[in-house]
């Protein structure tokens, strides 16, 4: 029996690019262990090759390859090759990938495709609607001021407006992860730089009250091929060497976190932030994955941060570690993603495009 043939894309468009690339070699080892792996490699400039091995940069042997709507295919080589996907399974990051530009192109290849779908995602990438839903839910957020680049403010207006969340603050770019553009404002003069830098990155950006000595704590999310949703137990990161946790503290520092698995929490706290994470989930229409993000006061009380709905997924990223903590292991987890993605392109078939 042939095996199935699953495409798993990275790289992209992204400031998250090299991470995504990072995850994508971990998942294709394990995978290519039971499926017939396609390494699908987007670079920077968007265009697409089929590559022999998971890298950065394209090799000799990498072939052109382009996605096709066709009755019998869902890729076209260069060479004039169509290939027929069973599922794709992007391991992308951030913009274009884990925003729902991505999925609508799955949609429209009418192929099965891991994790969550066009609206989740497009809700899930954006910070202040995700929290305006997780709110509505009942699940705590921060205070935070958005500001779009093509407001018109006055700067000293603007310090006065954030006196009221009270230092220290965060100002983020409203659409990106892995904390890039994300800089802890303690002081008013460092304020205007700050939200330079958030521009950068995306055309509106949240200020957010900061909270004190706050420890971060994560939840994995899976949604089975059955409709069941299931939390992982809690993990934390503790920043070694910076003020938080960075894009350095993360990625490029040795030893620049500590990572606990399960985290030490009060067993009630741990339940409330499953729960929370079920919820968060739940009102986004998630399926497939994500991980959910926390913050802890010193005083105790959560909030939620964000929801990543494609998180990193190398073997050392938080959410493999945190399955595995919770008695699922990754392997298994990659396979009942895979199911999942089968089972709703089944159930999609079955809705009605006539009268």
């Amino acid at each position: 029996m042939a095996k199935m043939k699953v495409a798993v894309i990275y790289g992209g468009k992204s400031t998250e690019h090299e991470v995504s690339v990072h995850s994508a070699k971990d998942v294709c080892d394990i995978l290519a262990k039971k499926y017939d792996v396609l390494k699908i490699f987007i670079d920077k400039q968007g265009l697409w090759y089929l590559q022999k091995d998971c890298s950065v940069k394209v090799g000799a042997e990498d072939r052109p390859v382009s996605p096709i709507v066709s009755k019998d295919a869902h890729l076209y080589t260069k060479e004039g090759q169509q290939i027929k996907v069973d599922v794709f399974f992007p391991v992308l990051h951030g913009a274009m990938g884990e925003d729902g530009t991505i999925q609508g192109l799955f949609e429209i290849l009418d192929v099965a495709y891991v994790g969550c779908g066009v609206l989740t995602s497009a809700m899930g990438i954006n910070k202040e609607i995700s929290k305006l839903m997780a709110s509505f839910y009942g699940v705590p957020i921060v205070p935070y001021i958005k500001l779009k680049k093509t407001d018109k403010y006055e700067l000293t207006l603007l310090k006065e407006a954030v006196k009221q969340l009270g230092y220290p603050l965060f100002v983020k770019p409203v659409s990106l992860g892995s904390s890039i553009g994300v800089t802890r404002v303690e002081d008013p003069k460092e304020l205007e730089e700050a939200i330079k830098e958030a521009f950068k990155y995306d055309d509106t950006l949240l200020i957010e009250k900061g909270i004190d000595k706050a420890r971060e704590v994560f939840c994995a999310v899976v949604g089975d091929y059955q409709g069941e949703i299931h939390t992982s137990l809690c993990g934390e990161l503790k920043s070694a060497n910076n003020a938080f946790f960075d894009y350095e503290a993360k990625y490029n520092i040795a030893g620049g976190c500590d990572m606990y698995i399960p985290a030490p929490l009060d067993a009630t706290l741990q339940d409330q932030m499953r729960k929370a994470s079920y919820e968060v989930f739940k009102a986004l229409q998630g399926s497939g994955l994500a991980r959910v993000d926390f913050l802890i006061s010193k005083e105790g009380k959560f909030y939620f941060s964000e929801i990543n709905t494609l998180p990193g997924m190398s073997l050392t990223s938080l959410f493999p570690q945190l399955m595995e903590a919770s008695a699922k292991k990754y392997p298994d987890v990659l396979d009942i993603l895979i199911n999942s993605a089968l089972a709703r392109k089944e159930k999609q078939k079955q809705l009605s495009i006539s009268k």
